[in-house]
């Protein structure tokens, strides 16, 4: 399963959630690029070599850690992707692995959000949290960018019969179960 969304839709939150639910691991690009670069794995000094230039982490490496991680026991059963993929190449890379294993994508779930709640979100995080670099410019330009380049995933998705759109606004108990019974339509869980 992959789970779409733009930042501040709560992704994380319910990725956590959901995969709790589901008895299958939620599995964070940031948290597999964390867990590399403090590692010192040479995917991780790979990527740290980008990062610390502020550059794009190129798919080839981050593909690589993916791949990885869903080669781990604990995704053998099922497992959540939040973060990944980003990119129409990223959608090709991970095709590969999992027809590679005999598998395919059972269900993708874009959680949507207005964008301005989402700025609401995303500032009363940020007053929260004391992140000053989150200020409403920034935010909607990562809004921008998620347009641009990740929303146009769930096209494809779309066409693959795929896409499952879940309103992400409201209590994080509410977009849970309004998740859960999405996922219960489609795939009898």
């Amino acid at each position: 399963m992959v789970l779409l969304g733009p930042p501040g839709a709560g992704k994380g939150t319910q990725a956590a959630r959901i995969g709790r639910r589901l008895g299958i691991p939620a599995i964070s690009t940031g948290d597999i690029f964390r867990a590399h670069v403090a590692g010192s794995t040479e995917l991780g000094r790979r990527a740290r070599a980008y990062m610390d230039r502020g550059e794009y982490v190129p798919d080839s490496v981050t593909n690589a850690m993916v791949a990885d991680r869903l080669a781990e026991d604990d995704a053998a059963s099922g497992f959540l992707l939040d973060g990944y993929p980003r990119t129409a190449d990223q959608v090709d890379a991970l095709e590969r692995m999992l027809s590679e294993r005999g598998e395919a994508l059972d269900v993708v779930v874009e959680i949507t959000a207005d964008a301005d709640a989402v700025v609401e979100r995303l500032l009363g995080r940020a007053a929260e949290q004391g992140r000053a670099d989150d200020t409403e410019p920034v935010i909607r330009r990562r809004l921008e960018v998620y347009a641009e380049a990740t929303a146009p995933l769930a096209a494809i998705y779309e066409d693959q019969g795929l896409l499952l759109r879940v309103d992400g606004m409201g209590g994080i108990d509410e977009v849970t179960d309004r998740i859960m019974a999405a996922l219960a339509a489609r795939l009898s869980v």
